[in-house]
């Protein structure tokens, strides 16, 4: 088509086989759409076109509607986004709608043969790495291969301090569960591959082994001002399109002795020693609580000592 519409926050460029979106930078313009900065849709990854009237008076909505499983972003999100923050939706004002319902016969034009079938492949990019944000228990970091989690100990549980910073490999996971820190129990979870997550009674989300996120090694929790939404779930679906295209690995042994998602060794580091001065202070006071044992308290002093 080569053209190109713009709208309120966003303007959308038509190629001959894809969508470009570009999201503008502002006050107004929601913080995803700022940090996604622009995104090509291919026209496959699409499964209709909707044109309504917008929230506001004297707008109408353009909206690309994706085929599930296309967008690693959208599932990650899965339905949580506010309407304000769907990056698939052009505001216009009510003046284009005659414009805007030929962009959406054009565009319903291009779309496959199999639009209305799930895609079984993502097809959509995701946020590139290196992604990183802080939680509230913790910093996640991933490096397209790789996540890590350090623990705050302002913040993170006894069970957490005590399993110790974690390493996945993306061919150990199975995919990514992100609830949004907009709403209640907002947290990152990594799920194994030989494990499923499921809601426990009280609505919080948990694993099989009935694990608060918490208070599970393989998630950080959010919280006011913690794991917003435009850094958290970029990340989370950065990595869930790196699962999907990762070789699965065989499950190790975690680091507490009992099956679960594998963590592997971080290489020969020093670490800060005033770090690791604090890490032992908590350890202590963990420890006069009776939280830890003395085995426990002497055994991870001595794996923080030996990071020096």
């Amino acid at each position: 088509m080569g053209d190109v519409l713009a709208g309120i926050h966003s303007t959308w460029e038509f190629g001959s086989d894809s969508l470009r979106i570009r999201f503008e930078r502002g006050l107004r313009t929601p913080k995803l759409l700022q940090a996604l900065g622009e995104r090509h849709i291919p026209y496959e990854a699409l499964r209709d076109v909707e044109l309504t009237a917008g929230g506001k008076r004297g707008t109408v909505v353009l909206r690309a509607v994706p085929r599930e499983g296309a967008d690693p972003l959208l599932e990650a999100a899965a339905g949580q986004l506010k309407e304000g923050s769907d990056p698939y939706r052009l505001v216009l004002p009510a003046e284009r709608e005659t414009l805007a319902e030929y962009y959406a016969t054009e565009l319903r034009a291009a779309l496959g043969p199999e639009a209305s079938e799930p895609a079984g492949a993502y097809l959509v990019a995701a946020p590139a790495a290196p992604l990183s944000f802080k939680a509230y228990d913790g910093k996640a970091a991933f490096d397209g291969t790789t996540v890590r989690f350090r623990w705050f100990w302002t913040g993170a549980s006894s069970a957490k301090w005590k399993a110790g910073d974690q390493v996945f490999s993306v061919g150990e996971l199975a995919g990514v569960e992100w609830r949004s820190p907009e709403v209640f129990d907002g947290h990152l979870r990594l799920l194994p591959r030989d494990g499923e997550c499921r809601a426990g009674r009280d609505g919080d989300s948990t694993r099989e082994s009935g694990i608060a996120a918490d208070q599970d090694p393989a998630a950080v929790v959010f919280g006011l001002g913690y794991g917003l939404v435009y850094e958290s779930l970029p990340f989370a679906a950065s990595v869930l399109a790196a699962v999907q295209a990762a070789e699965p690995v065989p499950a190790l042994e975690a680091v507490s002795g009992g099956p679960g998602i594998a963590r592997r060794a971080e290489g020969p580091t020093r670490r800060d020693p005033a770090d690791i001065a604090e890490r032992i202070r908590h350890l202590g006071e963990l420890h006069a609580a009776g939280l830890l044992t003395d085995e426990e308290f002497t055994a991870k002093k001595a794996e923080l000592l030996a990071e020096l």
